[in-house]
């Protein structure tokens, strides 16, 4: 079996970018060229990895599990030329919203000061895993239980949950809401990465839902008043957004704060991260 990276990058692309036309320009290569490469990776494979119709491309079963290694395995071959390259151990911390929130500025400079042979590099990846299953980093901060057991957790603080809506929401003159408050309104989620699930109501009293992907996409659709967020304290530190304003749900059981790793291949770092950041939870 002789699996090259450019067509890992091939097969990356073209799920990316949405057609082989787009996925030859952002490789700066022909269609036809992207074309060859794929059936060469399947070849090898021994196995269909896109479903192509007349409208669009799709991963098969097989070729999501593949698509997930590939960027992983992309992931760390440009961590290995960035290493060689620079001289420079680096420890990359992925986050799909909110990082760590008021913490964020105080990690990233107590790091800086105590660890300067180590550079620390936070990086937005909007995936449930934070960019972890993606190899796009070495640790990643979550605010929900993975499920993959190929991965090790450990929970370094709490955060209150809280609900954002417009500034002239009638809502907004509280200094906090119930989810009974929540419950008659349009909330809006995000399935893939949030936090915020209708399973927090009572089975009786559950909100309507519409689906977002992105935290400037949420803040922008909340701040027409159409519809309201629920979220961890973190959001409010990271986003602070005119027009729209944070309350605390008081009734609303706090979200743990995880850093998460590869159990099998953790990063020479990784306890001393876990100890920094729960010193900083601790201490708020």
């Amino acid at each position: 079996m002789d699996v090259e990276l450019r067509q890992l990058r091939c097969l990356v692309a073209i799920v990316d970018e949405g057609t082989f036309t787009d996925a030859a320009i952002a490789l700066g290569v022909s269609q036809a060229a992207v074309s060859r490469t794929l059936a060469s990776l399947e070849r090898a494979l021994g196995v269909r990895l896109l479903r192509r119709t007349s409208r669009e491309v799709a991963p098969t079963a097989t070729g999501l599990r593949v698509l997930a290694h590939a960027r992983r395995v992309l992931g760390e071959v440009a961590y290995l030329v960035q290493e060689a390259t620079t001289g420079r151990a680096s420890l990359r911390i992925g986050y799909a919203w909110s990082a760590l929130g008021r913490h964020t500025l105080a990690f990233q400079r107590e790091w800086a000061r105590s660890h300067p042979g180590t550079e620390l590099r936070l990086v937005r990846v909007n995936s449930p895993t934070a960019g972890l299953s993606e190899g796009a980093c070495d640790m990643a901060v979550l605010r929900r239980a993975p499920d993959d057991r190929r991965f090790d957790t450990a929970i370094v603080g709490l955060e209150r949950r809280l609900c954002a809506m417009a500034a002239d929401d009638p809502l907004a003159r509280r200094r906090s809401v119930r989810l009974a408050d929540i419950a008659a309104r349009v909330l809006l989620v995000d399935r893939r990465t949030g936090t915020t699930t209708t399973e927090l109501f009572p089975a009786d009293s559950r909100p309507a839902t519409k689906e977002t992907h992105d935290v400037d996409e949420w803040l922008t659709a909340i701040s027409t008043g159409r519809c309201v967020g629920m979220t961890a304290e973190s959001t409010a530190h990271q986003y602070p957004r005119p027009g729209v304003v944070y309350r605390p749900v008081r009734d609303a059981e706090p979200l743990a704060v995880r850093l998460a790793w590869w159990r099998d291949d953790p990063h020479p770092s990784t306890r001393t991260a876990i100890e920094l950041l729960s010193e900083l939870y601790r201490d708020a």
